[in-house]
């Protein structure tokens, strides 16, 4: 029999993809959403398939699916700055209350459960690269806090119910990741530097551009998903690419690959909390599921053009 997997934030940019995945692995997926930041156009090319059902629901209610459920992917959550911070609430919300429905959902269908947790429970971090048994530097109160403490919580009480209730987790750290299907104005770095180079405007780099970050092709940290799913480790693991980079200089990769000479670079304050420093150690990856990017920058940056070259030229 098919496996039965939910995908919450199933119209997001990574859950799209996931769904996508686990469709081609044979899996039956039901994805669930409530639109806020998620995108329908991301999945309805899955609609006329019979192995894949979608509920447009907010998880942070009361959340009921019938039939066996074999996993549970719960990556429903505003994940860009421009979004966590117009929906604080929201966003505090779908990591505590509606991670605690999804575990409780879990725990009744005997389901496999897995958590999107991130590389900002790293915090802006005085270790680098951060490998998984770095505990952080984050600032529950700052403007970035409702964000890095719901996963950081998200984390905490998923691995409750594994010590507690022997249930069966898994938990994902995701670096920055990138690939077709991001929106166009989330305001997440690369989004905004496409959008801005083919319109001819200035790329906002904030601070000087020294501030480093590592960016993972979607292909790639879908791949590690799926591999850290079917193993039986119960720890937190880095998914990212460790291939590091100063932002001022990403600028200028994206403005070469686009090619418009009105493009130039614009610089403005630092954000408060913003990370200097941004680089997975993904020592314990290579070795649990024996993963590691195919992709690097350049091949992944001009898949990921014709997306945006699309959607700019036709939005």
């Amino acid at each position: 029999m098919n496996k039965r997997v939910l995908i919450t934030g199933a119209a997001g940019f990574l859950g799209s993809h996931l769904c996508d995945r686990f469709i081609k692995e044979g899996c039956h997926v039901i994805g669930m959403d409530n639109l806020i930041t998620g995108d329908i156009r991301n999945i309805e090319h899955l609609f006329p398939l019979e192995a894949f059902e979608f509920y447009h629901h907010d998880v942070s209610k009361f959340v009921h699916v019938p039939g066996e459920l074999d996993y549970i992917l719960h990556f429903a959550s505003p994940a860009s700055p421009i979004d966590y911070l117009k929906m604080p609430i929201q966003t505090l919300k779908v990591g505590s209350l509606g991670t605690h429905n999804l575990l409780g959902l879990a725990r009744v269908k005997n389901a496999r459960f897995m958590i999107a947790s991130t590389s900002e429970v790293y915090g802006d971090p005085l270790v680098h690269p951060q490998n998984e048994d770095y505990w952080g530097n984050v600032n529950p109160i700052g403007p970035r806090g409702v964000y890095d403490e719901a996963k950081r919580f998200q984390e905490a009480i998923t691995m409750a119910y594994h010590t507690y209730h022997n249930l069966d987790i898994r938990i994902v750290r995701i670096f920055n990741t990138y690939g077709p299907r991001m929106r166009l104005n989330d305001g997440r770095v690369l989004p905004a530097f496409f959008t801005q180079a083919l319109k001819g405007e200035g790329l906002t780099v904030f601070g000087d551009g020294s501030q480093t970050r590592s960016f993972c092709y979607v292909d790639d940290l879908v791949e590690g998903i799926y591999r850290l799913l079917h193993t039986k480790y119960h720890h937190p693991v880095n998914i990212g690419n460790p291939s590091e980079i100063t932002i001022r200089t990403f600028a200028e990769e994206i403005m070469a690959l686009v090619g418009n000479p009105d493009a130039k670079v614009v610089y403005k304050d630092l954000p408060v909390d913003d990370p200097k420093q941004r680089q997975p150690d993904i020592t314990l990856a290579k070795q649990l599921l024996g993963w590691e990017p195919k992709y690097d920058r350049s091949t992944g940056l001009k898949k990921t053009f014709g997306y945006f070259k699309d959607r700019v030229l036709n939005s």
